[in-house]
């Protein structure tokens, strides 16, 4: 069961499981890709045991992007959070996903760090190349 935690602003409080967070970033994410110019090509791709939150295209490149939404105060950054399990899991599906698609487009590993505050704001950090 995902954790639940309490999201206060100017109304009612609401509970917002960590999936619904998750879910929040990775919509706030895809937007601000699409605003500066990314094709959305896919969104939580999956094969297998390996999962791709953004798949995206940009002129010549296919962006395999894995989104990391945290609350401020977090304990952990998004950046470090992507340990080597995770990297090899982004490398390993991004190859899946070549083999199957035969994409010629070179390939580029990306981070959106998705930054919720109490009152529905957010911000966003975008790390490019994080492999």
């Amino acid at each position: 069961l995902p954790t639940t935690q309490q999201i206060m602003g100017s109304g009612p409080k609401i509970d917002i499981t960590t999936i619904d967070i998750g879910q929040r970033g990775e919509t706030l994410a895809t937007e601000w890709l699409r605003q500066r110019g990314y094709y959305i090509v896919e969104r939580n791709w999956r094969i297998g045991h390996y999962e791709i939150d953004i798949i995206a295209e940009r002129f010549d490149t296919l962006h395999f992007i894995e989104v990391k939404t945290r609350r401020p105060g977090a304990w952990q950054s998004a950046y470090d959070s992507i340990n080597e399990q995770k990297r090899r899991t982004l490398r390993r599906g991004a190859m899946a996903y070549r083999a199957i698609y035969r994409s010629p487009l070179q390939l580029q590993f990306d981070l959106v760090a998705v930054t919720l505050d109490t009152f529905g704001g957010y911000s966003i950090e975008y790390t490019e190349n994080i492999l």
